[in-house]
């Protein structure tokens, strides 16, 4: 065994080669570290984007085509339906009698309770020399409240549809100004001018109140 420090150790000759001298190197890839050489073209994506660019918009703009032929379609049922029930509405309008509203609120069916019967012209002072047409009328307080009557809250209608407004004073019975309580009633003539045949009465407590319409029988 020859130790470290022999001297018989013959030290190596110069023109001794290393281990693996003539060993080739690991073999490199063609134009890796090599100055000069072209890298690597890029991978093309302008075309992949541009494709995927065209799809979406096609998407966006079907969406939007459906969208607004739902809303067109929705107007127009719900323009149709609208007309129809307003052609519906007038033509149940135009059946209704027109005067069927205001017969309705003249029924003595509230507190005042008015009769009405022809009666014989008194002339007053107050008079002059035309013709007047008068109706005797009672007026009754069937409510709790108190009602106040007047001949001006008095209008006569005759035969042909005309309305007369009552003269005051030119008969000798006019119906009084008063206020009548509960269960009071009163009674006297309202007088229209002219010659002419009474159809109906009618008495509008305050003149904004509701009307009372009864027929002269």
């Amino acid at each position: 065994m020859t130790q470290p420090n022999d001297p018989n150790r013959q030290p190596p000759h110069a023109n001794q080669q290393p281990p693996y001298a003539n060993q080739q190197p690991f073999p490199q890839p063609p134009g890796y570290g090599f100055p000069g050489a072209p890298p690597p073209p890029p991978r093309r994506k302008g075309r992949f984007l541009k494709v995927a660019g065209l799809g979406c918009a096609g998407a966006l703009g079907l969406v939007v085509l459906i969208a607004a032929l739902s809303a067109s379609g929705g107007g127009s049922d719900d323009g149709g339906n609208t007309a129809a029930d307003s052609s519906v509405g007038a033509s149940a309008g135009a059946k209704k009698n027109p005067d069927a509203k205001e017969k309705a609120s003249e029924r003595a069916d509230g507190p005042v309770k008015l009769t009405a019967e022809p009666a014989e012209f008194r002339k007053s002072v107050l008079a002059d020399g035309s013709g007047y047409t008068s109706v005797r009328v009672t007026v009754a307080n069937d409510g709790d409240d108190q009602v106040s009557v007047n001949p001006l809250y008095f209008t006569i209608t005759d035969t042909d549809g005309t309305k007369h407004t009552v003269e005051l004073g030119v008969d000798e019975e006019q119906i009084d100004t008063v206020d009548l309580a509960p269960g009071e009633n009163i009674s006297g003539t309202v007088t229209g001018k002219g010659t002419f045949t009474p159809e109906y009465v009618t008495y509008t407590d305050g003149l904004l109140g509701d009307p009372v319409r009864v027929d002269v029988s």
